[in-house]
């Protein structure tokens, strides 16, 4: 009797497992696409954790992932249509499913790149998240690359041969004196760093604005207003709407050498009517107030929206960040903020009528004086008006440029060999 009991139960599960369907294909919910010099990035959303595969292939080169029990949808069948024609990495893309429960993707590729593919939990708006970077072979160098878009703009600015109308003679040269020479030589150079960008948008504003377009906005005009300042120049650490680890922020930073960090924020809070611009410094203790310590919290997530590989961190640059004091450094942060903060009480109401000092991670370099500006709230309506406006970026661009003017005036920097970017 008890055998028969023990054969009928396993016979009715060996027909549950029958009759059970198939394990459901996970559906990819959504798909973006980063172009950018620095890295392309391709983003892919879902409820459910994505299985992969990743390997290359030459002649040509190409990159191709497979995506396994995952839905062919129309939404990653029209992942090919948004490679643009710009993009520096991916010629194309092609997708199609490679056998029974695996979607292959194939990037035909434009040059040799260095990937890297990893998941990421969900956080904040975003679900599962199946992310590829593509990197370049060989790590594009930040201040090579300020040469040759200085040498490409002077290129195209000269007349071209064989145009119409009779050239004027040239003038006499003019002997540099040794003043102009040194000048070339040791350019001032301020790194802006335009927070947020790619899958990190930052703070949003109830007209719809977003932190990442308001700060790209400022800081290139404020590169614009550098780069038109005799001895000084600006790189932008982020040029486009992708993302930048905190970390990499940095780096960028100092493998430019540059001699100033100013990274551009818009605040925001709970409550609407909160406004005003304030300016921020690093702290190698505390913050100096409850609300310093909340933003510095807020902005060092910014790693976990964008999306960082925790796989692949730079352990020296680690090291270097954890291991030195910084007192030096923070001083002249301070100093350099203060300037700053003085300019932009006559563009705007200032939030606080002192710097503040936090733990924030993209003010960590070792040396290089460095700022964090938040410029107004884009949580407040009237100053998220403001933000949107031209001629308001100009004079907070205009206000920040003042006080880095009075600070190196006060504080030149160590002469420096650079590469000669002349007007």
């Amino acid at each position: 009797m008890f055998e028969r009991f023990v054969k009928t139960l396993a016979l009715l599960g060996l027909t549950l497992l029958w009759l059970a369907p198939a394990q459901a294909e996970v559906a990819v919910s959504s798909v973006r696409l980063w172009p950018a010099q620095d890295y392309t990035r391709l983003t892919l959303e879902s409820k459910q954790l994505l299985a992969y595969n990743m390997f290359t292939l030459a002649e040509p080169a190409r990159l191709v992932v497979d995506l396994e029990n995952v839905e062919l949808n129309a939404i990653l069948n029209e992942l090919g249509s948004k490679v643009s024609s710009d993009d520096p990495y991916i010629r194309s893309l092609r997708i199609g499913r490679f056998k029974p429960g695996v979607v292959r993707l194939v990037f035909d590729l434009k040059a040799e790149v260095k990937p890297q593919l990893f998941s990421l939990n969900p956080v904040g708006d975003y679900g599962h998240r199946l992310v590829l970077d593509i990197y370049p072979a060989t790590p594009i160098d930040p201040l090579m690359a300020l040469a040759e878009q200085r040498e490409q703009k002077l290129g195209a600015n000269a007349p071209l041969a064989g145009s119409a109308g009779v050239a004027a003679p040239p003038a006499p040269a003019t002997p540099a004196t040794p003043e102009a020479l040194e000048l070339r030589n040791r350019l001032l150079l301020v790194a802006v760093d335009a927070g947020h960008g790619g899958e990190d948008p930052g703070a949003r504003g109830r007209r719809g604005s977003r932190e990442k377009n308001v700060t790209l906005a400022i800081a290139r005009r404020l590169k614009a207003q550098i780069d038109a300042t005799p001895g000084m120049r600006a790189i932008l650490i982020r040029d486009g709407d992708y993302f930048i680890p905190l970390v990499g922020r940095v780096a960028k930073a100092r493998q430019a050498h540059a001699d100033l960090f100013v990274s551009i924020h818009a605040d925001a809070f709970v409550k609407p009517r909160a406004r005003g611009s304030s300016v921020f410094a690093l702290s190698e203790g505390g913050a100096t107030s409850a609300s310093a310590r909340w933003l510095a919290k807020k902005e060092n997530e910014a790693d976990l929206i964008g999306g960082v590989n925790l796989a692949v961190q730079d352990p020296y640059l680690a090291r270097t960040l954890l291991d030195l004091t910084q007192t030096a450094t923070i001083n002249d942060s301070m100093k350099l903020a203060r300037h700053v903060l003085d300019e932009l009480r006559d563009v705007n109401t200032l939030h606080r009528g002192h710097v503040e000092q936090a733990g924030f991670a993209v003010l960590k370099s070792p040396d290089i004086p460095s700022i964090l500006v938040e410029t107004a709230f884009i949580s407040n309506p009237e100053e998220e008006k403001r933000l949107r406006d031209e001629g308001y970026q100009d004079k907070m661009a205009g206000a920040i440029l003042e006080g880095i003017k009075r600070y190196f005036a006060q504080n030149p920097p160590l002469a420096r060999q650079r590469i000669a970017l002349e007007n």
